[in-house]
């Protein structure tokens, strides 16, 4: 017989959770099928439910409408199945702006229309780290310019990353053999799930994105190499069991390429998986090594790219016609690896290179440290010159007009992100200008600022500009142009 429930109210893109008792005997993870519908007015959202060990079930769910909310549960076990309730969605808190989506073509925006500009960073293993190392890099994130962050559900294992975690998304079959332990893949550790989650949803209430990784190559464990049933049942429980969170993203693989045991249309069906399963439609990406996948495919929400050549997002962006996040373009640092030591002016360099020419640009940190803690791993402290100076783009871009800024050529190399008639950004990197011939269409004037973009200083101009004439700049490198029209 169903039970009737109400329900505190839930604000607008917050998490709904019903827990139920049920059935704890034999493998609830495999033999229960549980989830719920929610329905508001005449639109109904089915959401998938999950086992979370002790006879407890759960199913979350983000309402993103104002006002009544119903459900019911469905199940194969009688005191699962059928359960009704209630509860009232309520407006949004302060910092709450829902998930993330694509907007016009190319761009982010959250779902009340403000707009994201991605500025993410790399810390791969960070929740498999002692519990201590974690709350400090939920600490440094707090001070730093970052709002999304790429991370692994798998543990990773490469160079600077060798420690064991101590939890792991199955649990341990048996002892550990010749370095080795078995795992129970028809199971999952929801004290590992429990922790992830726990992660996710410090990471939203900091305004950042968990760009989760789900599958990757880096791996001494054995779960590059899961079957095809425990992908999908693996898939499904994490969509079930963070899909609810608003600042949740998909990324397929870091890397899919380095996969060899995997084919692209592996990578397909993952693709599919997702999408069928997520009732949120968050972002979904699958980073490359040295191959692209085709992010023309209608899964593919936006391209996740790893290049070290930013000039290119002007080709990624007609090719795909999807917004181009350069998710890693190498790593400020000093290892002995190419891509590892960079220094912070040139990632800097290209952050606003990629920026002006209409993409978004991750960044990545891989100082030599003695026990090990690279930001780009295992998280802790940032060391590097460059994050300031992205926290400096970030303000100038979110002081920009609140349309979408597209990436222009007016000539003469001035490249610029523009409002065209309205406002311009210009940024011309290594190059060394002392006099830039311009051409402004229609009537307007507009006031200048002379930016450096290494010192993070902003220099007005005196007098107002239009039409045809010659710009003074300083002679140097890493300097940026503004200009705003005068109303």
């Amino acid at each position: 017989m169903a039970r009737s429930r109400g329900s505190r109210p839930v604000e607008k893109w917050g998490v709904f959770e019903l827990a139920l008792k049920g059935p704890a005997r034999g493998n609830p993870f495999v033999d229960v099928r549980f989830g719920a519908s929610f329905t508001f007015k005449h639109r109904t959202v089915q959401v998938g439910g999950f086992y979370d060990d002790g006879g407890v079930y759960r199913v979350r769910f983000m309402p993103d409408a104002l006002g009544r909310w119903t459900y019911v549960t469905r199940s194969n076990r009688r005191e699962l199945d059928g359960v009704t309730g209630e509860f009232a969605c309520t407006k949004p808190r302060p910092g709450n702006h829902g998930p993330v989506g694509v907007y016009r073509y190319f761009h982010f925006a959250y779902a009340d229309g403000t707009r994201h500009y991605s500025f993410g960073t790399t810390c791969y293993a960070w929740v498999h780290q002692p519990a201590a190392l974690q709350e400090q890099t939920l600490r440094t994130l707090a001070r730093s310019p970052f709002n999304k962050l790429r991370m692994c559900v798998f543990p990773k294992h490469y160079l600077y990353n060798a420690n064991e975690p101590t939890l792991f998304a199955f649990p341990r079959k048996g002892s550990r053999r010749k370095g080795k332990y078995a795992w129970d893949l028809a199971r999952f550790d929801v004290r590992f799930w429990r922790l992830l989650e726990t992660r996710v949803g410090q990471m939203r209430d900091l305004g950042i994105e968990a760009d989760l990784i789900l599958f990757h190559s880096y791996d001494r464990w054995g779960f590059a190499h899961l079957d095809r049933v425990t992908e999908r049942r693996y898939l499904k429980y994490l969509i079930a069991r963070l899909a609810a969170f608003r600042n949740v993203w998909w990324s397929m693989a870091n890397e899919w390429d380095f996969m060899k045991a995997k084919t692209v249309k592996d990578f397909d069906r993952y693709f599919r998986i997702v999408q069928e399963n997520d009732p949120y439609d968050h972002p979904r990406s699958v980073h490359n090594g040295r191959v692209f996948y085709d992010h023309r495919k209608p899964p593919v929400t936006h391209c996740s790219v790893q290049h070290s050549d930013l000039t290119k997002v002007t080709e990624w962006r007609q090719q795909y016609a999807k917004p181009v996040v350069v998710d890693e373009c190498c790593y400020e640092g000093n290892i002995q690896r190419r891509w590892g030591n960079i220094p912070g002016w040139e990632l800097a360099n290209r952050f606003w290179t990629g920026v002006v020419l209409g993409g978004y640009v991750g960044h990545g940190e891989t100082f030599v440290h003695p026990k090990d803690i690279l930001w780009w791993s295992k998280g802790g402290r940032l060391y590097g010159q460059s994050p300031r100076r992205i926290a400096f783009l970030r303000r100038i871009l979110e002081q920009a007009p609140k349309t979408a800024l597209e990436p222009i050529s007016m000539g003469r190399g001035n490249e610029a992100l523009a409002k065209p008639g309205e406002y311009y950004l210009f940024y011309y990197g290594l190059k060394q200008p002392a006099l830039m011939p311009m051409d402004l269409p229609g009537g307007a004037r507009f006031k200048v600022e002379i930016i450096d973009t290494w010192k993070m200083t902003i220099t007005p101009r005196p007098g107002t500009v239009g039409g045809e004439f010659v710009l003074k700049l300083p002679g140097k490198s890493f300097v940026a142009v503004r200009m705003t029209k005068v109303r």
